[in-house]
């Protein structure tokens, strides 16, 4: 129970969040490469013709069989997940909770005290679950990084809480 947080005060709706199961969430961000090459806008058109082509290219030289490599990857997905190091944006969990129009800011309760930051900060927040494949049990169970990666040197850690004021 002690890993299990709650974004809680100001808001139309208590959350609680359970670090443990989002490993399995395809929202995950591998936190090994996201503050080196800068969070990109996403072009879907883009992604899909991307997508297509690999696909295509993939029939004409391989045929339209599903070759072996798809096996392969699917392989180095599942090595990537048991061995990375993840979090996950706290901005869809943060609208779900539907902070009032009055909340001003989101703070941060932890073992060792109270973080607090502007609710505009708050939604460009990261938290970090996993490191190196393995949950963070005696620090954790998160760690939070600010948007703009700013401690990622030294993230706010022993996290119990969300607090909107």
């Amino acid at each position: 129970m002690a890993d299990i947080l709650m974004i809680s005060g100001k808001v139309k709706y208590t959350i609680t969040l359970d670090p443990s199961t989002w490993i399995f969430d395809d929202r995950r961000i591998d936190l090994t490469t996201y503050f080196t090459k800068g969070e990109e806008e996403k072009d879907t058109l883009a992604e899909y013709t991307k997508a297509v082509s690999k696909h295509w290219d993939r029939e004409i030289m391989e045929g339209a069989v599903f070759p072996p490599t798809l096996k392969t990857e699917k392989k180095f997905e599942k090595e990537k997940v048991l061995t990375g190091t993840f979090g996950m944006l706290f901005k869809p969990f943060l609208e779900n909770a539907e902070p009032e129009e009055t909340a001003t800011a989101l703070v941060i309760m932890t073992d060792d005290g109270e973080t607090e930051l502007p609710i505009e900060e708050a939604y460009e927040v990261i938290l970090k679950f996993s490191d190196n494949g393995k949950p963070l049990t005696s620090t954790g169970p998160v760690h939070v990084y600010y948007g703009d990666g700013s401690n990622q040197k030294n993230p706010i850690k022993n996290v119990r809480g969300f607090l909107v004021k």
